[in-house]
C-alpha cells in the first residue's frame, strides 16, 4: 500500500482508507477478519462517524481491533461529529461530548482526527474554537477537518481557529464529479460549468487540505453502484478494457482513477467483505496514464471542449 502525506508531510498513512459506517451490524467474527484483511493490505487509516450505526460502528471496530496500547499507535482513527436526530449542531457542549462518546466507544484516550460532519449554517465558529482548543488541550485530538465543506465555509471557520483544516470529506466518484467538471468547463454556458462548492477542488490544493472522496463507487446520492449497473455500459466497457489491460480488477480501476489526480485524494472505502477490500487494495500498484484518466471520464458521459 503507498502512502499519503498530510498536514505539509507530518503525517503518512495509507492512501486507502477503510470506512466503518456499515460495520455495526456486522458478526464479530466477521469484522475481525475485514479489519484483519486492512491491516495486512497495509491500510492504518480507519475512518468513522459518532452516528454511524448510533456509536455501534466505533464500538464494533475496537472490539474488532482488540484495542489496546499497542495496537492504537498502530493505526490512525478518524471520527466525525455534528449531525443530530433531525438537525446538525455544532455547538461547544455537543462537540465535546461527542468526542468523549466516539472515546469511550473505541476505548482509546485520542482521536487522530476530528472532522465537522456536516455544515451547520448556525454555526458559531468562535465556540467551534474553543472546543477544538479544549480537545486538542486535553490531548483528545490531535487533528481537525471538515466534511462537505465548500470553500467559504472553511475559511470562515479557519479564521477564528488556532488549528489548520487538514482534510475535507467529499462525495467524489466517477460519475459525481462536479467539482471536476465545473474547472474544465470554465467561460462556457454549459450546465457543466456551474461551480456548486467555490472552486474546492483547486481550494483544497492552495490550502494543503487532504480531499478525501466519499461513496467512490456510487451514482447520485447512494441511487447505487455504477459498476456492473446496465445504466452506465460505456463506462463499464472502458473500465473492464483496463482492468483486463492491467490485470487487476474493475473494483481497483474505479479507485485508481481517484488516485491519479494530482490532488493526493484519499478514497475512503466502505465495504464490509474482506475480498472485495482486497480487490480494490490493487489500486495501489497500478497507475493509469493522463489518457486512460480521460477516457474514463469521458465514458462516464462527460465531454471536453
Amino acid at each position: 500500500m503507498n502512502k499519503i502525506n498530510m498536514d505539509n508531510g507530518s503525517i503518512e498513512v495509507s492512501e486507502i482508507s477503510l470506512g466503518c459506517m456499515r460495520i455495526a451490524q456486522l458478526p464479530n467474527t466477521d469484522a475481525e477478519r475485514l479489519i484483519k484483511t486492512a491491516l495486512d493490505e497495509g491500510i492504518d487509516f480507519f475512518e468513522h462517524a459518532d452516528i454511524y450505526g448510533n456509536g455501534r460502528a466505533e464500538e464494533v471496530f475496537a472490539n474488532a481491533l482488540g484495542m489496546n496500547s499497542t495496537i492504537r499507535e498502530k493505526v490512525f482513527i478518524q471520527t466525525k461529529c455534528g449531525i443530530r436526530d433531525g438537525y446538525y449542531d455544532f455547538s461547544k457542549d455537543h462537540i465535546l461530548n461527542s468526542v468523549d462518546g466516539s472515546l469511550k466507544r473505541l476505548k482509546t484516550d485520542y482521536v487522530d482526527v476530528l472532522l465537522l460532519h456536516r455544515p451547520d449554517t448556525l454555526m458559531e465558529p468562535e465556540e467551534v474554537a474553543e472546543a477544538f482548543d479544549n480537545l486538542q488541550n486535553n490531548g483528545k485530538v490531535k487533528y481537525f477537518g471538515v466534511s462537505n465543506f465548500n470553500s467559504m465555509q472553511t475559511e470562515l471557520l479557519s479564521k477564528y481557529l488556532k488549528q489548520k483544516i487538514i482534510i475535507n470529506q467529499l462525495q467524489l466518484s466517477i460519475t459525481n464529479t462536479a467539482m471536476i467538471d465545473s474547472g474544465l468547463n470554465v467561460n462556457t454556458k454549459f450546465d457543466s460549468s456551474i461551480d456548486h462548492d467555490g472552486n474546492i477542488l483547486e481550494y483544497c490544493r492552495l490550502k494543503d487540505i487532504t480531499i478525501q472522496a466519499w461513496s467512490p463507487f456510487q451514482y447520485g446520492f447512494f441511487e447505487g453502484v455504477f459498476l456492473d449497473n446496465e445504466n452506465f455500459p460505456e463506462l463499464n466497457k472502458k473500465i473492464n478494457e483496463l482492468a483486463k489491460t492491467k490485470g487487476v480488477p474493475n473494483t481497483a480501476i474505479v479507485i485508481g482513477w481517484l488516485l491519479r489526480h494530482p490532488a493526493k485524494i484519499q478514497p475512503i472505502i466502505g465495504t464490509t467483505n474482506y475480498k472485495r477490500l482486497q480487490d480494490i487494495c490493487k489500486a495501489s500498484q497500478i497507475a493509469l496514464t493522463r489518457q486512460e484518466w480521460y477516457d474514463i471520464y469521458k465514458s462516464a458521459g462527460n465531454k471536453l471542449l
